[in-house]
């Protein structure tokens, strides 16, 4: 039976997006809330950088490997079931996290709470393109995507907050609580979506398609602008530039304010320009201003830590437009999977690491300036994106 899709933003349509929206919030703070109190956690496990960097790492490759898989698999076991596992396992995953001793055993952790929450995304592009009409998908995807931004935005003060009343480890039980809420209520709200198993073959030309790489390698240098630098930016404000920890994050907190409005915005005139000339101009943006970062003054580190962390948030809700609209149904989940995982993987996890390295033996400085250099230099791929327009 055809399910009758939301026409509007009113109503369940809005019900709808507003929980999506709180499931991705939920979703993307259970990784960004390790960032401002990484420098807690590698003084109490007296940790180097690139050591403490490296549960960026983990977790990103968690993540990844969910990613793909989901994307393959969650459309058979149908899209709302796979996001229930994704809230169920990671709450006993942040129950389990404050009575960690070692560092090795945090590492493991986070490297399962990638997997678990890796589930989500690939599984609810499919869920919200079923849900909404074709010509709603660039507000409610764009809408969606503020989730993220809101995240980022709020991680530092979460943590600022929590920190008066709780040590780094309380904060975790308050993420078990909240995880396991919505997996009551969606239990009993939405319908389901599957996807017939996929044909013989159908994986191997899908690696086949130029679109699919040509999106995963720019995905891999905006993650890694967006989220990648973004979680060693205390350890560089704290470490590197001698700033009060609590001050890092209020300045780590204020720059990615922006993005929230960012992304709203981008909702109402994505269907208006160009896909493919908006992602150039973003990503060439976002470049000069991740270089921009590696000035010496602080004042200045603080004007250009907000506009390039508001511009590099715009990217990706146009990303998962133009995807939606170069891949159809079947393909849709498993290529928003693939590109995923490969931004995950090094935008997300190897960057952090490599930035970590650099602040180890150079300066972070070094390493950010470089990183800005090539992620300016990825923008030019968009011109091989020939079936978007």
């Amino acid at each position: 039976m055809t399910m009758e899709k939301f026409s509007g933003l009113k109503g369940k349509g809005l019900l709808f997006l507003m929980f999506f929206w709180s499931l991705w919030f939920m979703n993307f703070s259970g990784r960004t809330i390790f960032a401002p109190i990484m420098p807690l956690i590698e003084d109490e496990f007296v940790v180097s950088h690139a050591r403490a960097s490296s549960l960026f790492a983990f977790t990103s490759f968690g993540y990844a490997c969910s990613v793909f898989l989901s994307g393959i698999f969650s459309g058979s076991l149908g899209y709302k079931r796979s996001i229930i596992v994704s809230l169920a396992v990671s709450s006993c995953i942040f129950f389990a996290i404050p009575s960690v001793r070692i560092f090795n055993v945090l590492i493991l952790l986070s490297f399962i709470l990638g997997i678990s929450v890796g589930i989500y995304i690939p599984s609810v592009i499919p869920l919200i393109t079923e849900y909404y009409e074709e010509r709603t998908w660039g507000r409610v995807i764009s809408i969606h995507e503020t989730g993220p931004a809101m995240s980022i935005f709020t991680s530092p003060l979460i943590a600022i907050f929590l920190l008066q009343y709780l040590s780094w480890r309380g904060i975790f039980y308050v993420f078990g609580v909240l995880f396991t809420i919505p997996i009551i209520i969606f239990s009993f709200a939405g319908r389901e979506v599957k996807v017939r198993s996929t044909k013989k073959g159908f994986f191997s030309d899908l690696m086949k398609n130029g679109h699919l790489w040509t999106f995963g390698t720019i995905w891999v240098f905006s993650a890694g602008a967006c989220l990648g630098l973004y979680f060693v930016l205390p350890l560089y404000l704290t470490k590197e530039l001698g700033l009060d920890i609590k001050y890092a994050n209020m300045i780590f907190s204020i720059s990615r304010l922006g993005g929230i409005f960012v992304s709203v915005l981008t909702g109402f005139v994505i269907d208006k320009f160009s896909l493919k000339k908006t992602i150039f101009l973003v990503v060439l943006i976002t470049g000069i201003l991740t270089i921009l970062i590696a000035v010496k003054n602080i004042q200045c580190i603080e004007v250009f830590l907000f506009l390039q962390a508001s511009i590099s948030t715009a990217f990706f809700p146009v990303g998962l437009v133009s995807i939606s609209k170069v891949f159809d149904t079947e393909r849709r989940g498993m290529a928003t999977g693939f590109i995923v995982t490969l931004g995950v993987t090094f935008g997300l996890g190897i960057v952090p690491y490599l930035l970590g390295f650099a602040g180890d033996y150079i300066s972070f400085r070094f390493g950010i300036m470089i990183f800005g250099i090539l992620v300016m230099l990825s923008s030019g791929l968009t011109y091989f994106l020939k079936g978007l327009k």
